[in-house]
């Protein structure tokens, strides 16, 4: 199946060509501590996982900073097996459980995390209740499955059923096999390859380091103005925000070109980013929709203003309203 340009995948969900063992994965999982369970970041009711991986190994749910294992990780080989097998640069990463009549209540994920990296789900306990919806596609993953999803359409979870659902939840920015198994998953053309437990864990897994830039270079701005524009609707401010856009990532190129990735500039590029996204509300961009419903401005916030400057003092991005299903995915 061809991609559609404006897709991450050529299917909202996707499952690769690769599986794994369901029952040695359960019963690593059962073995860990009732203490290793914590509770949601947005308190989402009947959600809780296991910190695998954390900016720096530490108890925390950000995702900005170097990653590394927890304990909990070194007590789970065959993860570490599946992992090394993958061979991704591995972000952010945990066991997600989501209990009877649970929900992850349906949203899109437009922080700038999302943008760059690609989520990875491997059902460990499940049942045939738990429903999992991106888009306009709805499956149940078996357990033992690997699926990637577009996290950039509206998706959801629910579980139906009696028992309480454990996935693994692996975060990358990309590496090792994984491309050839995206590939291969939307061409039909490798047959899945099991992957048999080892006694041997895996031992050179590769964390990211890097995740977020210190001052954004043009060049990216640019791939994320393009990624905005491929899924915005027809609509009359569409014309004035691009060219606005367009005349912001001038601004940006010229300070780069002087002042580069250069920390001590940060007072030269921030009242660039205030006075575009204060244009570009007067000029309508947050009435300009996206395919998935989200407005333009609220995806070149979450994608540009939030990130473009790490550690500076940034123009406020105005929060999404309440009951939105715009959530700020954890």
């Amino acid at each position: 199946m061809a991609r559609h340009p404006d897709m991450r995948f050529a299917r909202p969900l996707l499952r690769l060509p690769i599986k794994f063992s369901a029952d040695r994965l359960e019963s690593e999982v059962n073995a860990l501590p009732a203490s290793a369970w914590t509770a949601h970041p947005q308190r989402f009711q009947g959600n809780s996982a296991v910190r695998l991986i954390t900016a720096g190994g530490e108890p925390t749910d950000v995702i900005e900073g170097a990653m590394a294992p927890t304990p909990y990780l070194a007590q789970l080989p065959y993860v570490m097996q599946i992992m090394e097998r993958i061979g991704s640069v591995w972000g952010r990463s945990r066991l997600m459980a989501l209990a009877p009549g649970a929900e992850v209540p349906a949203h899109i994920d437009s922080h700038y995390y999302w943008r760059t990296h690609i989520r990875i789900h491997i059902p460990v306990v499940t049942n045939p209740g738990v429903l999992f919806t991106c888009g306009e596609e709805t499956v149940h993953m078996e357990a033992g499955e690997c699926w990637v999803f577009d996290s950039f359409l509206r998706h959801e979870v629910h579980n139906r059923g009696t028992e309480t659902r454990v996935h693994l939840v692996i975060d990358t920015v990309g590496g090792g096999q994984l491309h050839d198994l995206i590939e291969s998953a939307e061409t039909g053309t490798r047959d899945s390859q099991f992957v048999e437990p080892s006694e041997s864990p895996g031992t050179r897994l590769v964390f990211e380091q890097v995740n977020v830039p210190q001052i954004m270079s043009p060049w990216e701005i640019r791939c994320h103005v393009d990624f905005i524009m491929s899924n915005a609707n027809s609509n009359p401010n569409l014309l004035p925000v691009k060219k606005r856009i367009e005349r912001f990532i001038d601004e940006w190129a010229a300070l780069w070109a002087q002042f580069g990735a250069d920390e001590g500039a940060t007072g030269a590029y921030g009242p660039l980013l205030a006075a575009a996204r204060h244009d570009l509300l007067n000029l309508g961009a947050d009435k300009v929709p996206l395919t998935n419903g989200i407005s333009l401005q609220h995806i070149f916030d979450r994608l540009i203003v939030e990130a473009a400057l790490r550690g500076a003092t940034r123009p406020q991005a105005r929060p999404a309203a309440a009951g939105s299903a715009l959530r700020k995915a954890s």
